[in-house]
């Protein structure tokens, strides 16, 4: 065999092989996209061998779609990458003036250093316990003040939050989800999570629920209510409203004959609230406190920032980063992941002055990392760290690309992996898949929004490992049918 009759040899040999194996893709996905519920969808689907980097299955990977939630592996892998596994975020107490027979003279600090996790119920003693769980911070912080001799303060409580811009929520998240307990905004200073528990009394169908609490109590926050109570088994209701407003609104209906029904919502501005949280603890403790609390954004607006030279007393640290990563993948947090792209975008001072904005510098270092890394991040518009942005897009073959980085190149990729729920078993994947031969083989993140649903991951099977993204938009029907379908989907390929 000459070499031009071998060279022909190997071409016709190579391409019968790559149109065997993409003939495998069309039948099942002919299949879906034929289903009523995804008429008009588009779609898009990549299945790749991590050891042998082979493309097993493919569909339209290089269309841009948005996300949603998927995001957040993007996010994480970028704050692990940069960050290591073992960082931590770092709240400190401080205080200025000078302490004479038991007065300080000043004020007390909190410095943000944008931890989304103090007091967060996903580091609680009890995940299920009603009161916000302050994981022991706040008595120490009560305690150091005491040792350093302090029992009156003559100034105030102030919260500074200026590791962060007061950019809290996106400007192209919707504003249905503003006011939301997933659309909290993300801080320098965050605190249980930035949410509250609104506890209400539902009465007969047809009428106005009651509400009788709110815990924390956020103070000045008043609602309109025009929710209704029907005879559902489950609610439909949303709190609307905008960052650092008092008002919030709410709408749907809630089940009826209900003593204790929760929602949940947003608190409008996390700094304000915890420095009114810390003095009326303070208070509770017996200190006095002579001066109302505060945060930076109020002083600045006023011209009033105190420059004065401030003692460190204590330093509070979150959970290490993979913990951190964890709980994002897991549950899907979304303040979790937007403070770890706001706190990448702090390892680089912007080159373009109108990169003033914590999210856009957060995405201007993610997009340069990766496309060092080799990866094409031209197919990236991205506005959020957590996916809520529906302007979100990126395509299924960069986020295949990601994960066999991650999995292959990286020193941080068992943390990765073990922050992305197994199917069947846990977070928010706990119920997909449940019950089929990929339960616990398969680790997926999930996404989820209005007309959007996504998966990508690792899947183990037959002794081999796949990195796999699925997405798809706009589709025509119930969200459930096709959750249903994408799952069969899933199986069929595997």
């Amino acid at each position: 065999m000459n070499k031009n009759t071998a060279f022909l040899f190997v071409l016709v040999f190579s391409l019968v092989t790559v149109s065997f194996s993409f003939a495998q893709t069309p039948q099942p996905i002919k299949r879906f996209l034929a289903l009523p519920e995804v008429r008009g969808a588009s779609f898009s689907l990549l299945v790749k061998d991590l050891r042998l980097g082979e493309t097993v299955y493919r569909f339209d990977p290089d269309r841009c779609l948005t996300p949603a939630s998927v995001m957040k592996l993007v996010t994480t892998a970028t704050a692990l990458e940069l960050l290591g596994e073992e960082f931590r975020f770092e709240t400190t107490l401080e205080y200025d003036g000078r302490v004479k027979d038991g007065v300080l003279y000043g004020n007390v600090y909190i410095r943000g250093g944008g931890d989304p996790t103090l007091g967060s119920a996903f580091f609680a003693k009890d995940r299920l316990s009603f009161l916000p769980d302050e994981n022991t911070f706040v008595p120490q912080w009560i305690d150091a003040l005491t040792r350093a001799g302090i029992h009156t303060i003559d100034g105030r409580v102030i919260s500074d939050e200026r590791v962060f811009d007061n950019e809290g929520v996106s400007r192209k998240w919707l504003y249905e989800d503003l006011g939301s307990y997933y659309g909290m905004g993300c801080y320098g200073i965050s605190v249980f999570d930035n949410q509250y528990k609104l506890v209400l009394r539902t009465g007969q169908a047809g009428s106005t629920p009651l509400i009788q609490r709110m815990v924390p109590a956020v103070g000045g926050l008043r609602f309109e209510n025009y929710m209704i109570a029907a005879n559902v088994l489950s609610d439909s209701s949303y709190i609307m409203g905008a960052p650092f407003s008092d008002l919030r609104f709410l709408y749907g209906v809630v089940p009826a004959g209900k003593e204790s029904y929760v929602l949940k919502g947003d608190i409008p501005d996390p700094p304000l609230f915890f420095a009114e949280y810390m003095t009326e603890r303070l208070l509770q403790a017996g200190f006095e406190i002579r001066g109302e609390p505060t945060c930076f954004r109020l002083l600045s607006e006023k011209g009033d920032l105190p420059t004065e030279k401030r003692t460190k007393l204590m330093t509070t640290y979150s959970p290490s980063l993979a913990e951190i990563a964890r709980v994002t993948n897991e549950f899907s947090h979304n303040l979790y992941a937007e403070a770890l792209l706001k706190t990448v975008g702090l390892l680089e001072v912007p080159d373009n002055e109108s990169l003033v904005s914590s999210f856009d510098r957060g995405v201007n270092v993610l997009k340069n990392y990766w496309a060092k890394k080799g990866l094409d991040t031209s197919v990236l518009q991205l506005y959020d760290g957590s996916g809520l942005a529906v302007t979100d897009k990126l395509t299924t073959d960069f986020l295949c690309d990601l994960l066999i980085y991650m999995r292959k190149q990286s020193s941080e990729g068992d943390a990765f992996v073990r922050s992305i729920p197994r199917v069947g078993l846990e977070g928010s994947v706990r119920n997909f898949l449940k019950g089929s031969f990929l339960q616990g083989k398969a680790r997926l993140k999930s996404g989820s929004m209005t007309g959007v649903k996504s998966y990508a991951g690792y899947i183990e099977k037959d002794g081999r490992t796949y990195v796999v993204a699925m997405m798809i938009n706009n589709y025509a029907g119930e969200g459930r049918l096709v959750t249903q379908a994408m799952e069969r989907l899933f199986l069929s390929l595997f």
